[in-house]
């Protein structure tokens, strides 16, 4: 009988030490994943403070994707079958008091700095914030005096509305996974350089050279072409009598000759 108790204790102690080491092994996961989401929430904070004239859309929405893979992750590690369900555990304050303790300062960053009557309520809470559960009560409270029909019935047209859009995006979706593997299969047709080259050449003339074709050729082996000189024709009219005339002045000895 004492070796049997001696089995049974020894099964609970194995059993006990196994689950404090997932139990630890769980919470510093949670630690570490929940330092992420705080940094996340630093710098995005700081972002906001600091580059409001600058910071653009795009760059919220992906501090936004950020956090919300961050907070996925920490709810992964909530949900794993390894983690103990921390529901299942009791904290307890030993101990309150008002003065000042540096170890719980130093791990909390100086937000909480003694572990007092004021703290202890907001910091253990396990259930909702009065305030918080007295809105949910009225809206419980509200959502009660809709007839059983009717509340059906606004069920079923969300559900029929969040069914359509959801269609919609993964619709939107599909069509744009379609036609980006369209655009990236096409083969490039064109080229850059001999589009800037085309260009240069029509608005610069440049990399144009002089056209030695046939008919430059053929005009080049033919020698110059003799000039016509125009036939003198005698008319009627005072047209003849003035070309004698400078020709017989043009054969007069010039008084100053030699």
């Amino acid at each position: 009988m004492y070796g049997l108790n001696l089995q049974v204790n020894g099964s609970l102690a194995k059993s006990y030490y196994r689950e404090e080491k997932a139990l630890e092994a769980a919470i510093d996961a949670l630690i570490s994943r929940t330092q992420d989401v705080k940094n996340s929430l630093t710098s995005f904070l700081m972002k906001l403070e600091t580059e409001y004239e600058t910071i653009n859309w795009p760059n919220v929405l992906d501090n936004f994707a950020l956090l919300s893979g961050q907070v996925n992750t920490l709810m992964k590690i909530l949900k794993n079958d390894k983690t103990p369900l921390l529901r299942n555990r009791v904290l307890l304050p030993l101990a309150l008091s008002p003065e000042r303790d540096e170890e719980l300062a130093k791990l909390t960053e100086n937000r909480v700095q003694a572990f007092s009557h004021e703290v202890v309520p907001d910091y253990l809470r396990t259930k909702l914030d009065p305030e918080v559960e007295s809105a949910e009560q009225q809206i419980l409270a509200k959502a009660n005096l809709i007839p059983a029909d009717a509340a059906q019935k606004q069920i079923t047209s969300l559900n029929k509305i969040c069914t359509n859009v959801i269609d919609l995006v993964k619709s939107a979706r599909d069509t744009w996974e379609s036609e980006t593997g369209q655009r990236a299969s096409v083969t490039q047709t064109s080229s850059m350089t001999d589009t800037n080259t085309l260009i240069s050449a029509i608005s610069l003339g440049k990399g144009l050279k002089p056209s030695t074709g046939p008919m430059n050729q053929a005009s080049s082996q033919q020698g110059p072409v003799p000039q016509v000189q125009p036939s003198r024709s005698v008319s009627s009219g005072k047209a003849p009598s003035a070309v004698k005339t400078n020709i017989k002045a043009a054969n007069t000895v010039h008084p100053y000759g030699r």
